[in-house]
């Protein structure tokens, strides 16, 4: 199973379109998580659209979307608990890492945020964190980033794509 891991899109106001290359990747996901700041129902929308199927959490540009602000998932035996991680720097992967242990049925549960707009693949005690950065390359990023997992009977690759 692919998954394509996404966040930050923040279109109208800093990107006006997800580009085509991430979003053939998008399409060709079996499903899509979102870490949050669609900033728009249009963009709530788009990414509905393009997505076989989608699980989202709401990021703090998200208001009036009627998203969680934390969501567990489970693809063929990894079970991805996504955040968009709204709050200061210096607590991110702490903060990430409670939500994945309040919200996972799993101890190998994977977690899914956004917010820094900075790629992140990395272990938090003992738990693996994953930011996919903006998908627009929305500000501060300096580049549009994106991830796929692909997932199988509970193991995880995960690929890191930029443009």
């Amino acid at each position: 199973m692919e998954v394509a891991l996404i966040a930050d899109t923040h279109i109208p106001t800093r990107a006006s379109e997800i580009p085509e290359p991430f979003a053939g990747r998008i399409r060709a996901a079996d499903h899509v998580v979102h870490a949050g700041d669609f900033d728009s129902q249009g963009a709530f929308a788009d990414v509905q659209a393009m997505a076989e199927r989608l699980t989202a959490v709401s990021g703090n540009m998200d208001r009036g979307l009627g998203l969680p602000e934390v969501r567990a998932v489970e693809c063929d035996g990894v079970e991805f608990v996504l955040t968009h991680g709204t709050g200061p720097e210096h607590s991110y992967q702490q903060r990430v890492a409670s939500a994945v242990r309040d919200h996972a049925s799993a101890e190998s549960a994977v977690g899914v945020a956004g917010h820094t707009h900075e790629v992140l693949d990395t272990h938090h005690e003992g738990v693996r964190l994953l930011n996919p950065g903006s998908v627009t390359s929305a500000s501060p990023a300096d580049r549009a980033t994106m991830m796929t997992a692909t997932v199988e009977d509970g193991s995880l690759a995960v690929t890191l794509h930029e443009r």
